[in-house]
């Protein structure tokens, strides 16, 4: 407890530059324009001067730091923050949050371990920012530019990462621990791009403007795309065996 507090003093209020300055040595990107907003959000209710300005005390401060940890760290919500603040207000504990962060879709295999054609077939709306991807993965900011700069991974036109995205930096990062470099990897992009061509090539003649058409040629992609797989795997295994 401060001293002036427990001298039954009122403590000392903090203007929102000076919280800034308290807040910017574990959060870089706040900024006075988060602060306010979170003000319009009603997560924080600073003391107002006769002038209008605010002044934050330190339990202000206290729950800036709960918020920003929370959507950092966890990435919840501020709704569900809000209700953990209210838990809070009226002096009960938040749920512990679990760590919330982007995972993989689960990846349809087949009897044999490899992926089915239903995993090719799979979609999702994952949309990380170059900061949670490399926070997601594990990987530091030079590998990511390592796979940028092969072309294993390329983000999307509005600066994202998908799924696929995900997988490849995680999977990078595991190779790099026995010395596999992104520079080594380009002949898997090459060979990756060779099948896809030779499917493109497969699957051309059998599209049309119906969607039963266009249906059965996405079915035909996933099904030779799970048939390529399996025979690159098995040549791999076939081929460690000579060694």
């Amino acid at each position: 407890m401060p001293a002036a507090v427990a001298r039954g003093e009122r403590e000392p209020l903090l203007n929102i530059g000076q919280v800034l300055d308290r807040l910017r040595a574990d959060f870089e990107d706040i900024s006075i324009p988060k602060i306010r907003f979170l003000e319009a959000e009603g997560l924080v209710k600073p003391e107002r001067t006769p002038s209008g300005y605010r002044k934050f005390s330190e339990a202000d401060i206290a729950r800036l730091r709960y918020i920003l940890r929370m959507q950092r760290d966890h990435y919840l919500p501020l709704k569900v923050i809000g209700e953990h603040l209210d838990a809070l207000d009226r002096g009960l504990e938040p749920p512990a949050p679990e760590p919330v962060v982007p995972t993989v879709p689960t990846v349809a295999l087949g009897s044999d371990g490899l992926p089915a054609p239903e995993s090719f077939r799979r979609t999702d709306r994952l949309r990380l920012s170059r900061k949670e991807l490399i926070k997601v993965a594990d990987i530091d900011d030079d590998l990511l530019g390592q796979l940028e700069e092969f072309a294993l991974i390329t983000p999307s036109a509005t600066g994202h990462y998908d799924t696929d995205a995900l997988v490849i930096a995680q999977t990078a990062r595991e190779l790099a621990d026995f010395g596999i470099e992104p520079r080594h990897l380009r002949g898997f992009r090459a060979a990756a791009d060779r099948e896809v061509g030779l499917i493109a090539q497969v699957v051309a003649p059998r599209k049309g403007r119906d969607a039963g058409a266009a249906a059965r040629a996405e079915e035909a992609v996933s099904e030779i795309a799970a048939l390529s797989v399996k025979l690159h795997a098995t040549l791999v295994k076939a081929g460690l065996r000579r060694i």
